[in-house]
């Protein structure tokens, strides 16, 4: 006899949304007794990136979070205390360090198979590691020099070796100084209990599938694979014991699976006003910040000037649960500088006006410039509550 399917759970777009919002940290009091690393183990990734306009972006994120935390303070959190380390997961990212264990499928995967075409000199690993357990933890510089003195992927023996042994997990970078990345060997910076690669890779894939979906609230295959960036055919083979609760969104072409507990409760409490990196979890997917706030976006550092819609680091603005408009930041000594402003219309100038003057105050500037805005017509109103706002 062939089985009855159970119902799917139906949710409105705006309960996902707000799901989506209280998952990431965005909706209800901020934790601040959790501070820095409470946000790092409610997102369990939280992406790196070289640009540093306001901040750095894993800066940015606790920030959008928690409010003016000090960027010290951020920093500590991170790397201070063997709570974290830095691996491949979306991207570059900061991870708890109590997911050592899940990546074990993706150690496994980059050992099975060369890397980057460079030949490494017979020994330099060897001569790597040796150094790092007499000497460490150490950069790549310290370690013999990271570059050869051409092009960007030009590294040196040393620095080629070390990336092996970081993809292999014999190596964890503990930190970054001077945005340099300092390695340890992982069985000293790893604790005991969590240094193994003892979970098999279906296993592995189930746990990141689960705490993605803890992560997003709700999502899509597409959405909740991406989180760490797994292949749509590893989500369906754990997807079914993760955890996640099957469910449909209105409007949502295609099936979605949520968090049990961001079920359990109706999504309520204080929206955050503040403006977002780029690459924050919450909008770093395209089709999902779409699909979620009707907002397109698009990182245009890497567009050529001439083909930028709304500039070099375009932040947007988070206000009342909805993305009402952008920024493209900079800074000139103590005034942060708005180079360009985009707003959904009159209801966003005041909640833009907060989020500068507030991100102006964090980064230590005093003033606020505005250069251009899209809507001409709103520059008044906006220049005036900036004003205000600084009073």
């Amino acid at each position: 006899m062939t089985p009855v399917p159970l119902p799917v759970l139906e949710l409105s777009a705006d309960q996902a949304r707000r799901m989506a919002l209280r998952a990431q940290g965005l909706l209800g009091a901020p934790d601040r007794r959790g501070g820095a690393p409470g946000v790092l183990r409610r997102l369990g990734a939280v992406q790196l990136d070289t640009i540093s306009v306001l901040a750095r972006s894993h800066e940015l994120v606790p920030y959008a979070r928690l409010g003016a935390v000090g960027r010290r303070t951020v920093e500590d959190a991170y790397w201070s205390g063997g709570r974290s380390f830095e691996y491949w997961s979306h991207a570059a990212c900061i991870l708890p360090v109590e997911e050592w264990p899940h990546f074990a499928f993706r150690r496994r995967a980059y050992r099975s198979r060369p890397h980057w075409n460079h030949d490494l000199p017979t020994g330099t690993y060897e001569t790597v590691i040796r150094q790092l357990r007499t000497e460490g933890p150490l950069t790549a510089t310290e370690l013999g020099g990271a570059k050869n003195g051409g092009e960007w992927w030009d590294w040196s023996a040393s620095k080629v070796a070390v990336e092996r042994a970081l993809m292999y997990g014999e190596v964890v970078c503990t930190e970054r100084r001077g945005w340099k990345r300092v390695y340890d060997l992982a069985e000293r910076a790893i604790p005991d209990a969590l240094l193994h690669d003892d979970l098999d890779d279906t296993e592995c894939t189930r746990r990141l599938v689960a705490l993605a979906g803890r992560s997003l609230g709700v999502g899509t295959r597409a959405d909740i694979a991406d989180y760490h960036r797994l292949k749509g055919e590893q989500f369906d083979a754990v997807v079914a014991d993760s955890g996640l609760v099957p469910v449909s969104v209105r409007g949502w072409a295609k099936p979605a699976w949520a968090d049990p507990e961001a079920l359990a409760s109706e999504p309520r409490g204080r929206h955050r006003t503040t403006l977002l990196s780029p690459f924050d979890s919450l909008i770093w997917e395209r089709a999902r910040t779409e699909r979620i706030f009707a907002f397109t976006h698009r990182l245009e550092a890497y567009v050529p000037r001439p083909k930028r819609v709304h500039g070099y680091f375009a932040m947007p603005l988070l206000a009342g649960g909805r993305l009402q408009g952008r920024v493209d930041p900079a800074r000139e000594g103590t005034t942060l500088v708005a180079r360009q402003v985009s707003l959904d219309g009159r209801k966003s100038v005041t909640p833009m006006a907060q989020a500068l003057v507030e991100a102006a105050s964090w980064v230590g500037c005093t003033d606020v410039r505005l250069e251009r805005v899209d809507a001409p017509e709103l520059r008044g109103p906006l220049s005036a509550e900036i004003t205000r706002a600084l009073a």
